[in-house]
């Protein structure tokens, strides 16, 4: 799966960032929920192990599910106790490494092949193209506390096939009806390609940088800190509470929140 390979590729962009830091940096709050760097490599790594388990060793994978459910703790909690014995460079290696071993798993998996999860079942294609979203998602803010701007690639393509496809689970998960059809979307790639989803409208209508588009589907910028050109009141709608991952209804960043952070030393 070429999906698999973007997920390799995806991480190994986020480990260069993350070995150039000096490692005192692993324990500074990020601009997300004020998690660390080393709060993001757990997180990351625990669920990469889970998803290769659910190929691997679906009975393993279960058990884990059941001991979390039945620890009553927080899921940062469990990743914690699980990996908490990693120390900086441990971690970031331990991370990168499995990385690999996950990709090389799902690059020769029946795309099609279901597989179990929390809820319900998933196919290897949506796993591995929900662990390069996350992987994409978590460094936002890792790039931002690095103060460096990412420079993308037409990977990206993958979070936004997600950012489609979950248009209607945005409402869905907030017990909400969509307003109306998908609006049209018409996205530069990094590549300058043109793509474009949705039915052509000139009335319901999203434009604008791809990157920009999955920054607002994952939640790592508000819409406002964004240059896209929303037009129409379903497409207003959406990019308020879009949300291409499971879990319970979340919020955007307020305006203004997330960003680059200037490195020290520099005006």
């Amino acid at each position: 799966m070429q999906q698999a390979e973007d997920f390799r590729q995806e991480t190994r962009a986020l480990g260069a960032v993350v070995a150039a830091l000096p490692q005192g940096t692993f324990h500074e709050p990020t601009q997300f929920k004020a998690w660390t760097i080393m709060d993001v490599l757990r997180h990351l790594h625990f669920w990469n192990r889970m998803a290769h388990f659910q190929i691997s060793d679906p009975g393993q994978l279960m058990a884990h599910m059941k001991a979390m459910q039945d620890s009553g703790s927080t899921m940062r909690a469990y990743e914690a106790a699980q990996l908490g014995h990693l120390g900086e460079q441990a971690m970031l290696d331990e991370w990168t490494s499995f990385a690999e071993q996950a990709a090389d798993l799902f690059a020769v998996a029946d795309p099609k092949a279901r597989l179990k999860w929390v809820g319900p079942d998933m196919s290897a294609r949506s796993s591995i193209t929900a662990r390069q979203m996350e992987t994409w998602a978590h460094g936002q803010e890792i790039f931002d506390l690095a103060g460096v701007v990412r420079q993308n690639e037409d990977r990206i393509a993958n979070i936004v096939t997600l950012g489609v496809n979950t248009f209607g689970w945005a409402y869905a998960t907030r017990r909400e009806t969509p307003p109306g059809p998908m609006p049209h979307l018409v996205l530069t790639a990094p590549s300058g390609a043109i793509w474009t989803h949705g039915d052509e409208s000139r009335v319901e209508r999203i434009e604008g940088r791809a990157d920009e588009f999955c920054q607002v589907v994952t939640q790592t910028r508000n819409i406002a800190d964004t240059a896209l050109k929303v037009t129409g009141p379903v497409a207003t709608d959406w990019m308020s509470k879009a949300q291409c991952f499971a879990g319970a209804p979340a919020e955007p960043p307020a305006a203004g929140s997330r960003h680059p952070r200037t490195p020290a030393g520099q005006a």
